[in-house]
């Protein structure tokens, strides 16, 4: 806690003067300075100390081994700790999304700023996961054609940040330019229908990736992203993403 003081407005609701429709007429409030002088209720705590307790002791369970240290900012335009979060969303999320639609994810997006944290070399725990990511963020999977990949390459291109993607391999000139676009091997048809993994807040245009809304065909998985990086971690048990040749520049 803060040691300068803040103030919770406690609203005290005084029904005055009330109407045969029992309408409020007036809300009167007082200020009740907090600070860290003010000693926390005893029972309270004790009544609270066993949940924190097992959510601390669930938090520190162990899942997985990392080999390494992994941080974003340890490559270009891809990083390992990016690619294993791309790769983590496509090994969980496809099986739920052909199962529902019978169809495969092409291609996973997510945003370098959304990975808050790195992944220490040792022990990764359930805490591990809700570092690195803290959000409420979803796996969505949006249907584009062609023509709206191609623009979602060209934000790749423009962006020059390492965001983590799975399926598509976008290799750029010294320039910046685009040297190929390959989807699964292929080149990017733009008649196609692709399905796209990513989440609800860069769906909404976060980061302004303005190209998803263009579509209304979406599916929601109700599956958090930090509970993917769980399910992933449980199965994986040493963990050694790399840097490799999925986005690069010449």
């Amino acid at each position: 806690m803060s040691h300068k003081p803040f103030y919770i407005l406690i609203l005290i609701c005084c029904f005055l003067a009330c109407k045969e429709n029992n309408n409020l007429t007036r809300i009167e409030g007082q200020r009740i300075s907090i600070s860290d002088s003010i000693q926390p209720n005893e029972e309270i705590e004790t009544y609270v100390k066993p949940f924190r307790e097992r959510i601390e002791k669930d938090l520190d369970s162990v899942l997985a081994y990392a080999v390494d240290y992994y941080s974003k900012t340890d490559g270009h335009l891809n990083t390992a700790i990016g690619n294993l979060m791309a790769d983590a969303v496509y090994l969980e999320a496809n099986p739920i999304f052909k199962k529902r639609v019978s169809k495969d994810i092409d291609i996973v997006l997510l945003n370098h700023g959304g990975i808050r944290a790195s992944i220490p070399q040792g022990n990764v725990t359930t805490r591990t996961a809700f570092e690195v990511m803290p959000f409420e963020n979803s796996v969505y999977v949006v249907a584009l054609r062609g023509t709206q990949v191609q623009e979602l390459v060209n934000y790749l291109t423009k962006a020059k940040r390492a965001h983590p993607i799975f399926g598509l391999k976008l290799v750029l000139n010294e320039d910046f330019t685009i040297e190929y676009a390959l989807i699964n091997g292929e080149t990017i048809d733009n008649e196609r229908l692709y399905y796209v993994a990513t989440s609800d807040y860069l769906f909404n245009g976060g980061d302004n990736m303005i190209f998803f809304k263009a579509n209304d065909t979406v599916y929601d998985l109700n599956y958090k992203i930090r509970n993917v990086l769980i399910d992933y971690f449980k199965k994986t048990d040493t963990i050694s993403p790399v840097i490799d040749d999925r986005f690069i520049q010449l």
